[in-house]
């Protein structure tokens, strides 16, 4: 009975190990396509000009690695210049355009 009841908890901690897992990865990528590191931090920086336009200093710089065609996935590695820390992530390609 202790052993079926162990190894039952196991399985629920594994389940939720692997969820909470999925769910950072998915923050810290919404926090990249958002323009803020999710390392350190760092946000975009914002200027006006006396004629009140904005101008904006991008802290990421975003690289396409590889494209799987149309339908695929896009593997973009995302840099901060701040840290230079390095991520990289697939992302669903949103089609062709055609």
């Amino acid at each position: 009975m202790q052993t079926i009841l162990i190894i039952l908890i196991l399985f629920l901690l594994s389940i939720f190990s692997v969820l909470l897992y999925y769910k950072i990865k998915k923050s810290r990528l919404e926090k990249l396509q958002n323009g803020i590191c999710p390392n350190c931090g760092a946000k975009p920086k914002v200027f006006f000009d006396p004629e009140n336009r904005k101008f904006t200093i991008p802290v990421l710089e975003a690289r396409l690695l590889k494209s799987h065609g149309c339908s695929g996935i896009k593997e973009i590695e995302y840099r901060c210049k701040e840290c230079d820390h390095k991520e990289v992530h697939a992302e669903v390609g949103g089609g062709c355009g055609i």
